[in-house]
């Protein structure tokens, strides 16, 4: 398959986002697929912003583990990203404002540094955002994808600008083309474009659509990254799609608001991550006490506590889990991919509503936030709509209203709030059949457990709606991948690059996390010859629940917590060592110090400095082996001092300046 890996960094407010779309969007103009991961941080200003897209002529599934073409808009882009891209890649940047060290680069990769300045003078006085410009034209060239697509992104980005401010990026793109087409040969791509435009969104937006799709009429949420731009995409789009948005206090309000707006017969949504459904956990409990059907949508990052927010991560689903006190039913679902978001989504809101219970989808930042291309008729707006059994008239011949009736299915008549005849108590408090509470001078053992057990009856039938996981692959494969939610894409290209390496693999990808398909999973579990469960968090939650569920512990786990997302490579070396009986080390390598020092420089050296050399060697005092990382000036590579880091423990002991 052809495709290419290009990186854009900068800082934050240098328009990486901007340039990334552009890419994308002429890309996806021109019939390829794209899938892009945006690594940024919590900052409007400054920073490491690295943003990665991938562009290939079949799907792509996840943003890929190599690097062809760099555009770096500043320094520190350079510095840290030049030794990744691959022999036969380029590396472009503005000569007026950076420098390259050559040692920098692999063999045979092409620098290409643009005179920015000269190229927009033409042009009069323009703004520094515009290298961003150029270096997109000279990219366009040297990768071989066409200018008038590009030049049509920019027409239907900025014409609400005026056509000055079209023509402006337009004609500076292609002084960028022109002076890479002059100066430098292209890098030997060779497209077979289709034209075929495809939708370039996110699982965020893919699941604001899927609820408007749904019937959702209400949504809630206070600002919290990743679920703040479902938001977004509610505000903007409310008044054409007829959904009531709150942005409420916090997520009490959040929850109680949504919940009430469930209770009143609207589909009602609403989104958080990890700290703000902490605070939603106890209403959660009560939607299932008062059998309201509600979404929650839980997107989650890195953490405890504040933790990364920018960063994504796998590690909320003991929390997700463990939502209020007590045993009471709901679903919880993690989709696969962003088309998945779509339909997750609606399926939500019917099992919401079928079910009369709370449903908590779980996405995490990778899947909600990074773009990719879907097919064009992916998505569709003849979705199933079940509201479940909904009362319009209750005659006085059809005697007592009973709003939790004891039912075989444990689902019970459900009135929408001034159905005539149909007065009851929905209260926290647990109660009988006619919502009478049983929490005080009422108080009936036997009532408590025949509604409880109404209640928890409900699964039964819920799980016989939601689809079992099948096995993907070789049946007798050496090795099986369990996953859940968002490792699907990365697991799949690795199970190709293993098969390429002679290894068969194949993967089992879990998405109803509760209630959980305890029979098929046990079935297909149980005649695999190696199982390996992979997961983004430090304890292989998955992995136990796996365990609680079907008493089957997984062989091996592949864990990754620093809170960026699998690449393949990260898998397919670890599967080689699993197989090889090899053991796997947590100790710090030397990139890692590389990054460990970039840090160390940043936080306490300044701009003016960048590591150098780096050697491993006896920590002499340490306790541990240590990497010697030279650290020298950007300028001129002279020898300002040493940082020595701990290669175990990761901490960096001793600063030794030259002077």
């Amino acid at each position: 398959m052809r495709e290419v890996t290009i990186g854009i960094g900068g800082a934050a407010g240098d328009g990486l986002d901007k340039s990334g779309d552009t890419l994308a969007k002429t890309a996806s103009r021109l019939g390829l697929y794209i899938y892009a991961y945006n690594s940024y941080q919590s900052v409007i200003r400054g920073g490491h912003i690295w943003l990665r897209v991938r562009l290939g002529e079949e799907k792509v599934h996840s943003h890929g583990d190599h690097l062809n073409l760099l555009i770096a808009l500043n320094q520190d882009s350079i510095e840290r990203h030049a030794p990744e891209v691959l022999p036969g890649g380029a590396c472009i940047y503005n000569s007026d404002k950076l420098k390259l060290d050559p040692t920098l680069l692999r063999d045979d990769v092409l620098t290409v540094p643009l005179p920015v300045a000269a190229l927009t003078k033409p042009f009069g006085k323009v703004l520094p955002v515009m290298q961003n410009t150029v270096a997109l034209g000279a990219m366009i060239f040297l990768v071989s994808l066409d200018f008038d697509a590009a030049a049509s992104v920019f027409e239907d980005t900025f014409k609400h600008k005026g056509q000055a401010i079209v023509d402006q990026n337009v004609h500076i793109a292609r002084a960028g083309y022109e002076y890479a087409q002059e100066n430098f040969v292209p890098l030997g791509y060779e497209w077979d474009f289709t034209r075929v435009r495809r939708p370039f969104i996110t699982g965020n937006e893919a699941m604001a659509i899927g609820a408007v799709t749904a019937g959702c009429k209400f949504y809630s949420a206070y600002p919290m990254t990743p679920a703040s731009s479902i938001l977004h995409w509610m505000a903007s789009h409310a008044d054409r799609c007829g959904v009531v948005v709150k942005q409420c206090e916090d997520e009490l309000a959040v929850i109680n608001m949504a919940i009430g707006a469930g209770h009143a017969g609207a589909r009602a949504m609403c989104g958080t991550s990890g700290g703000g459904f902490a605070l939603m956990t106890e209403a959660i409990g009560q939607a299932g006490m008062i059998e309201a059907p509600v979404v929650i949508v839980e997107v989650q990052r890195g953490g405890p506590s504040t933790g990364v927010p920018t960063k994504t991560e796998q590690a909320d689903l003991n929390q997700v889990f463990g939502a209020s006190q007590g045993d009471y039913p709901r679903a919880i679902i993690a989709p696969t991919d962003t088309t998945d978001c779509f339909y997750t989504t609606v399926e939500a809101f019917n099992l919401a509503e079928k079910y009369q219970l709370p449903v908590i989808i779980v996405s995490d930042l990778l899947v909600s936030e990074h773009p990719e291309t879907i097919e064009a008729d992916a998505l569709r707006n003849d979705v199933p709509i079940e509201r479940g059994e909904i009362v319009t008239s209750w005659p006085e011949s059809n005697g007592e209203y009973k709003r939790y009736a004891f039912t075989k299915s444990g689902i019970s008549p459900r009135a929408l709030p001034g159905t005539a005849g149909t007065v009851y108590v929905a209260a926290s408090d647990d109660h009988d059949e006619g919502g009478i509470l049983i929490s005080d001078v009422f108080t009936s053992p036997p009532v408590r457990r025949k509604v409880q057990e109404k209640r928890m009856r409900k699964l039964d039938a819920l799980l016989l709606d939601l689809k079992p996981p099948v096995l993907e692959g070789e049946a007798d494969a050496d090795v099986t991948l369990i996953g859940w939610g968002s490792t699907s894409g990365v697991i799949r290209e690795a199970i190709r690059n293993l098969a390429e390496e002679g290894i068969r693999a194949n993967q089992l990808q879990i998405k109803y996390l509760y209630p959980f398909h305890v029979k098929e999973v046990s079935e297909i579990l149980r005649n695999c010859k190696k199982t390996v469960c992979v997961e983004a968090n430090y304890t292989g939650q998955f992995a136990r629940h796996l365990r609680a569920e079907t008493g089957i512990t997984v062989d091996d786990h592949i864990l990754k917590y620093d809170c960026e997302p699998f690449e393949p490579h990260h898998i397919v070396q670890q599967v080689k060592d699993i197989l090889a009986g090899r053991a796997r080390s947590t100790d710090l390598t030397q990139d890692e110090a590389r990054e460990m020092a970039y840090h160390y420089i940043r936080t306490r050296l300044g701009e003016t400095l960048r590591p150098g050399r780096i050697n491993n060697a006896e920590g002499d005092g340490f306790d541990e082996r240590v990497w010697n990382v030279e650290i020298v000036s950007r300028d001129g590579g002279e020898k300002r001092g040493e940082l020595i880091i701990g290669v175990e423990t990761g901490s960096t002991y001793l600063w030794l300046p030259t002077d």
